[in-house]
């Protein structure tokens, strides 16, 4: 690389080789530079990869002949989600959206799973979870409080793809310092930028990426962890009193999800390593996978979902911890009436203390 080439880690400009002072020094900031550290930063330069985040597919087995007679298809006419349940499944509605869904007949193909992690926690938990979820809220509308949603609680289990992984990464960043001090006469600021750079290698164990288009990646995402310790080889008898969801985003389609965790966690694990700088800002970031592999399981999930103006809310329990999310909606009304009152009480405090004072 020839040195005009070189930018620089302050401003990003071209830097060049400034005669008067012996040193590699940038036109726009003034910034100086000692051609050792150039040369040894254009070493580290050339160890930089490319990303080589590929897998080996692996995930599923084939069912085995007989299994799935007492599984059938249901699929929803509104949203298009298949579920999967047993014979004796009722007349039931959608877990994603509420609308009936219908029997299209018995389920065929597909990856058989390679786990299960079967249901801890029953739908009386899971109301239980719900109502405390609401508790206190004054801002949530009413309907939210009624009792009649607390039995649309559905249990189902959620495809998940699990991948693992040893990577071997390499993150170079650009950190800096600041030191502040004065005289008599000035106050002065000196900023210090560095290249600084973490090598190393870190293991993924089954990393979780639903395999649902239905399910929000970050609504399961926010009931994690799930604890694998407590799956089982997959048996159909674990479906019986649930439904299933059947996978629509396959294993390859969900590479880009498995590899975007992978590189953030890199990167947040490393970037833990730096300590005393100011700033620190990944600038190239190299990552290489090895023994890439991937397992196919089905995770218990209780889902709730209702509508309010217009606007579908999801709310999700962790089957086997019980760890709850969702989102609220607000109460316009509920939230003026609040804003009001407390900016009432506000101003009369702030003219009380005003008469105290003055």
């Amino acid at each position: 690389m020839a040195l005009q080439e070189y930018k620089c880690p302050s401003c990003g400009g071209a830097i060049g080789f400034d005669s008067s002072i012996q040193k590699m020094k940038c036109p726009y900031c003034d910034t100086e530079f000692e051609m050792e550290a150039l040369v040894a930063l254009d070493e580290e330069l050339k160890k930089e990869f490319p990303d080589d985040m590929t897998w080996e597919a692996s995930a599923g087995g084939q069912w085995a002949e007989g299994e799935t007679e007492d599984m059938m298809v249901y699929v929803c006419k509104s949203c298009g989600g298949e579920i999967i349940g047993d014979k004796n499944t009722a007349a039931t509605s959608c877990p994603y959206c509420d609308n009936p869904v219908v029997i299209m007949g018995q389920f065929q193909g597909e990856l058989k799973p390679d786990y299960v992690i079967p249901f801890k926690l029953d739908k009386k938990a899971a109301k239980e979870a719900l109502i405390k979820h609401l508790k206190g809220k004054k801002l949530l509308p009413k309907i939210f409080k009624d009792e009649n949603h607390i039995d649309e609680v559905k249990g189902i289990y959620v495809p998940f793809w699990l991948f693992d992984a040893d990577a071997q990464a390499r993150i170079r960043y650009k950190a800096s310092t600041v030191h502040v001090w004065s005289d008599s006469n000035y106050d002065y600021t000196r900023t210090s930028y560095y290249s600084l750079i973490r090598e190393g290698e870190i293991g993924f164990s089954l990393i979780p990426v639903d395999g649902s288009s239905n399910m929000a990646d970050d609504l399961m995402e926010s009931i994690e962890p799930f604890n694998f310790d407590e799956a089982v080889d997959f048996q159909t008898a674990y479906l019986a009193g649930y439904l299933a969801d059947k996978y629509d985003v396959n294993e390859e389609e969900s590479l880009a999800r498995a590899n975007e965790r992978v590189k953030k966690s890199t990167e947040e694990t490393f970037r833990n390593t730096v300590k005393g700088y100011i700033t620190v800002i990944p600038e190239h970031t190299s990552i290489r996978l090895e023994n890439g592999k991937a397992r196919y399981a089905l995770y218990p999930v209780w889902i709730l979902n209702t509508n309010w103006n217009g606007n579908k809310y999801t709310f999700a329990m962790n089957g086997q911890t019980g760890k709850f999310v969702g989102d609220l909606p607000l109460d316009k009304g509920a939230y003026w009436k609040y804003f009001a009152t407390y900016t009432g009480i506000a101003s009369l405090l702030i003219y009380l203390v005003g008469r105290f004072i003055f």
